[in-house]
This record gives C-alpha cells, structure tokens and sequence, in this order.
C-alpha cells in the first residue's frame, strides 16, 4: 500500500499545465480537470490530491509486476551507478547479452533471436523491416506487402500505423505506406456477445488472407501482423482455430506470420506469450511492456533462427541489417528486464495468474446487467465491458465513466466506449472486488 511510499514524495499539482502536450488526451479538458499523480506502489497510486487510487489497468498495459517492484528498482539503481550507457552499435556490453539469452530461453521453438529497441512502436516497426529485409536476403526481393487487420493497433510508427486498423490512429497522417492491405477484425457482437474466453464462432475470418493472396499473389506478400489478443481496441481474444487456419494459410505461401505481443507477453495470459499459451509458433513476437514491467522503457522483436540465418551471409566485417536506435538494449534497461524475468519466476507470476483470472472472468462478467452494456469479453487477466454509446456522441459515455472511475478511487482505461481492464498480475481477489464494485456503482449512477 502507499503507506509504505517515502512521506517525502512531492503532492499538489505543477503550477503550470500549458507546456506540456498530453499524448492521446483531450488536452484543454484534462488542463481544467487534471488527473495527476505523484506516486506509485504495489497496486496503487497516490493521486496529486492525496488520495489512494487503485491501479486497474497497469498503468497502460505495462505495470506486470505491479509498481516499484524492490528488485527491479534495486537493479536499476545499482546499474544506472555502473554503467549508464553503452553503445550496441558495433560493441556491446554484458546486461544485454544476459537479457537476450533469458528471453529467449523463455520464448516457444526456435524464437531464439532477440533484437532489442525501446517501446512497442519501435517492435513492430522492426519486425516489418526484418520482414521486407528477410525476404531480399533470400532472393525474393518482390515480397513487399503487409498485411494487417482491421481494428488492430501497431504502435504509432508509419510502419505500425499503416498495418493498424484504428481509424482514428490513421486518418490524419496521409496515405500510410504503400503495399499494405487488411483482412476483417473478429469481433462478432451477433454469434459472440458475452463469450468467455476464445469465442467459438469466426474461424473463417482467417481466409479473408486467402482472399488477399488471389488478389495481390502470395508470391508479394512478405508477412502478416496480429495481436494475439487484439488489445487497444477493446479486448478482442481470438476465435477458436482462427490464429491456427492463419498459421497455416502463411505456411502455405511462405508468409512470415508475426504476433503483436506488446501487451500479451511476459504473463499477462498466464504465460511467457500467448503463443505459448495458445500453441501456436510465429515467425516473429513483437514485445515492450511487461518486459521490464514498465520500470524503464524497452522492447524487442523476437525471431525464430531462419529468419537472422538469413542475414549471416557475405564478408563477415559488412553490416548484416542496417538498422537500430541509438538505446536499443539500454544496459539500465537490459538490467531492469533480466531483474523483471527473475521477478516473474521468483513471484510465481504467470501460475498466479492462471489461478486468478477465473475469479477476474466472473466479477467482469457479473457486470453484463449493468445499465448500458452490450458485450463483456476476456482472455487471461485481460476483460472489457462495452457499452452502448451515447446516440450521435460516441466515446462520450465511456469517457465520462472513466472519470467517474477515477473521482471514486480507480484508474480505468477506456477505448470510446469500451472499458478495458488490465490490472497488475500481482492483484489479489480483493483488488478485483474493488474495480468491478467501482464500475457497477459508476454504471449505475451514469
């Protein structure tokens, strides 16, 4: 609890607000009514008011462990006094290769190749690049379309954007990337409402990428990206045998398959992935957040061997893959994620998960005869509640309920209309009790 927080920490809100451009926020709303904290333990926050405010989403997907795990900001602090920064571009250092080798050790089959950068955007960005990259290597230079899917979030790269499928990430930024297309989203509200777990109707969603591959020939298709889970948009679990009819219709044409598991790796599933956990090998695993449970910004692409063995050719002094930022594999960040790794195992994390997420299942579900609520859905310690919108004003309805949330003591994560629970994978049933007891009461009283 935020007891145990330092009574020094700051409280009281910055005297000015204007400078700061607030990312995906209503700016000059937040500016009249802010929402700022000031601290962070465990499952809580302590807001700018003084007020405890409980944690049902992770921060953004991100807070795995919880806030301000002791082992992680004990490996951060002692890094960041050793080694603050070290250069991966031509040389290296050892906190890098250690993170590496436990992630892949924790990844399924081959995915034994890890190239780190520091944020989901920048994963799939890479991960598409190493797509297009991996296919010239090869000799089949002409394999230079992506396919994405509707409804889907990539990150905010022009790369991610445009195999993204979120109409309002899109419509401002021009044309996108050429050579992209989409198969159809899966959710079903008309077969599917109030499904737990993997809904039961919708594989056939997955031959829309046959459609595409009549249309474009497979022979120009270098990859396909989707989420697992698809997250941002509002909790959307696959149906049952879709990702497997897509594994084999990319197995099929020599497509490279690539999962988005920005928000579903390290136990958010009650596994080290979803593909784990689903048994289903890509080519490519995308991941940011729970890799350092958000302690210190990172992330990775993790591919399976053929993949960077096709690279390993030529004069071996010349560059395999032009490409990198400037703090992919940070050395503070490397120790924070093989701090977050051990932390995972330590803590029984992904078995506490697996124990707990049918309690989340029914206390979510519990709310589908509340005021408003059209569907309520679940994967894992992943839930949303959609409710129907405000005629003529969507989003306002979920927005408003998220504030109500907040003034009642919970942080809840909203998209339009959908609320979308993600607590830390340290929560306790009482934790759960709290966030739906909220809601119900916010519902309620909309």
């Amino acid at each position: 609890m935020l007891e145990e927080l330092d009574e020094v920490v700051a409280a009281g809100a910055p005297n000015d607000l204007e400078s700061l451009w607030l990312p995906f926020t209503p700016n000059r709303q937040f500016k009249q009514h802010p929402r700022i904290v000031v601290a962070a333990k465990g499952m809580h926050y302590r807001s700018h008011d003084g007020r405890t405010i409980l944690d049902g989403s992770a921060g953004l997907w991100c807070a795995n462990l919880g806030h301000s795990h002791p082992k992680v900001v004990e490996a951060v602090q002692r890094a960041i006094a050793t080694l603050d920064f070290a250069p991966t571009f031509q040389f290296g250092h050892t906190p890098v290769f250690e993170l590496a080798s436990r992630v892949a050790h924790a990844m399924p089959a081959d995915l034994n190749r890890v190239f780190f950068v520091n944020s989901g955007s920048e994963a799939c960005d890479t991960a598409l690049k190493i797509a297009l990259a991996y296919h010239r290597a090869r000799g089949e230079g002409q394999r230079i379309r992506l396919i994405g899917r509707e409804r889907a979030y990539h990150g905010v790269g022009f790369g991610g954007m445009s195999v993204g499928g979120m109409v309002a990430n899109r419509r401002t930024f021009g044309p996108m990337l050429p050579g992209v297309d989409h198969i159809r989203h899966t959710l079903d509200l008309e077969r599917n409402a109030f499904a737990r777990g993997q809904p039961k109707f919708g594989k056939e969603l997955a031959d829309d990428l046959e459609r595409l591959c009549a249309l474009h020939d497979p022979s120009t298709i270098a990859a396909v990206i989707v989420e697992p889970v698809a997250g941002s948009v509002g909790v959307y679990p696959p149906p049952v045998g879709y990702l497997e009819r897509l594994r084999e219709i990319c197995d099929k044409h020599g497509i490279l398959m690539i999962f988005d598991e920005v928000i579903t790796a390290w136990g958010r599933l009650g596994y080290a992935s979803a593909a784990e956990r689903l048994g289903i090998v890509p080519d490519m695993i995308t991941m940011a957040k729970g890799l350092t449970s958000a302690h210190v910004p990172m992330g990775a692409v993790v591919c399976r061997d053929f993949i960077y063995e096709a690279f390993m050719k030529g004069p071996e002094h010349v560059i395999e893959l032009f490409h990198g930022y400037t703090y992919s594999g940070h050395p503070v960040a490397a120790a924070a994620g093989i701090a977050t790794l051990e932390a995972y195992k330590e803590d029984g994390i992904f078995e506490r998960v697996r124990e707990i997420e049918g309690y989340f299942e029914d206390a979510l579900h519990a709310c589908r005869d509340l005021p408003h609520v059209i569907d309520v859905r679940n994967m894992g310690l992943m839930g949303a509640i959609e409710l129907e919108p405000l005629p003529g004003q969507p989003g306002k309805r979920g927005f408003e309920a998220m504030i109500a949330c907040y003034e009642a003591g919970l942080m809840a994560r909203i998209a339009g209309d959908t609320f979308e629970f993600s607590p830390p994978l340290i929560c306790e049933r009482t934790h759960i009790d709290q966030i739906f007891d909220t809601v119900r009461t916010v519902l309620r009283n909309a």
